[in-house]
C-alpha cells in the first residue's frame, strides 16, 4: 500500500489519516539506527542533565534547566517530522517516543513541586496519570496488543509541557492555567485509552 503523499499537514502531524506506518506495528524488527531514533536518544539523554542542572538552581527558575526542558520537549515533533520526512519509520521510535514523553512529564512535575511552581495537587493528579499510563501500555503490549495515541492525548500534550516551561520562567498564572487545561485533556484521553485497552483486551483475536 502506498504512502500518502506527503503535505504540510502531514509533515508537522496535523494529518494523522489513514492506517499507522508498518514499520511501527508489533512483530516488527526495531531499526534503532535511523535519524529519527538518533533525535529520540539524545532526548532521554538530556532527561537526566535537566534534571540536575533544575535541582541544583537556587529557586528552580535558571534559564538553563528551562532551555533543556523546551529543547526536549520540542525533540518530540523534530523526531516525528525527521520521520516523516525520511520514511526512516521503526519500532523502537513508536515504542520509545511516549515513554521519554512520559519521562519528561514527570521530570517536570519533580522540579516544579520541588521548588512548589504549580500546584502540588494538580502536580500529583498529573503525575499519577501518567504512572498509570506507563503501567497500563506496558500491561496492553504483554497480551499483544497496543494503545494509539488519541487526539485529547495528543493536544494535551503542549499545555503540560508549556505549564512546566513557564513555570520554570516565572511566569507561574499562566503555567496554571496551561497545566489545568492539559490536565483536563489528559484525564479524557485516559478515559479513552482505558476504554481501548479494554475492548482490544477482550477482543477475539487475543488469548
Amino acid at each position: 500500500m502506498a504512502e500518502p503523499r506527503l503535505s504540510l499537514r502531514r509533515l508537522f502531524g496535523l494529518d494523522r489519516s489513514g492506517p499507522p506506518p508498518p514499520q511501527t506495528q508489533a512483530g516488527q524488527p526495531l531499526r534503532p539506527w535511523t535519524i529519527p531514533n538518533a533525535i529520540g536518544f539524545a532526548r532521554l539523554a538530556l532527561i537526566p542533565v535537566f534534571l540536575v542542572t533544575a535541582l541544583s538552581s537556587r529557586d528552580g527558575t535558571a534559564s538553563l534547566p528551562a532551555s533543556l526542558f523546551a529543547v526536549i520537549g520540542w525533540g518530540d515533533y523534530a523526531d516525528g517530522i525527521a520521520a516523516r520526512v525520511t520514511r526512516q519509520y521503526s519500532r523502537l521510535g513508536a515504542l520509545m517516543d511516549p515513554v521519554t514523553d512520559r519521562l519528561l512529564i514527570v521530570s517536570g512535575v519533580v522540579v516544579t513541586w520541588r521548588f512548589d511552581l504549580l500546584p502540588r495537587w494538580a502536580l500529583a493528579v498529573l503525575a499519577a496519570r501518567e504512572l498509570l499510563m506507563l503501567a497500563l501500555g506496558r500491561y496492553v503490549l504483554s497480551r499483544g496488543a497496543e494503545l494509539r495515541i488519541n487526539w485529547p492525548g495528543r493536544l494535551a500534550v503542549a499545555p503540560v509541557m508549556g505549564a512546566f516551561f513557564f513555570a520554570m520562567v516565572g511566569l507561574r498564572t499562566f503555567a496554571e492555567i496551561l497545566l489545568y487545561a492539559g490536565l483536563a485533556l489528559a484525564l479524557i484521553a485516559t478515559g479513552l485509552y482505558v476504554r481501548a485497552g479494554t475492548a482490544q483486551l477482550r477482543g477475539p483475536s487475543l488469548p
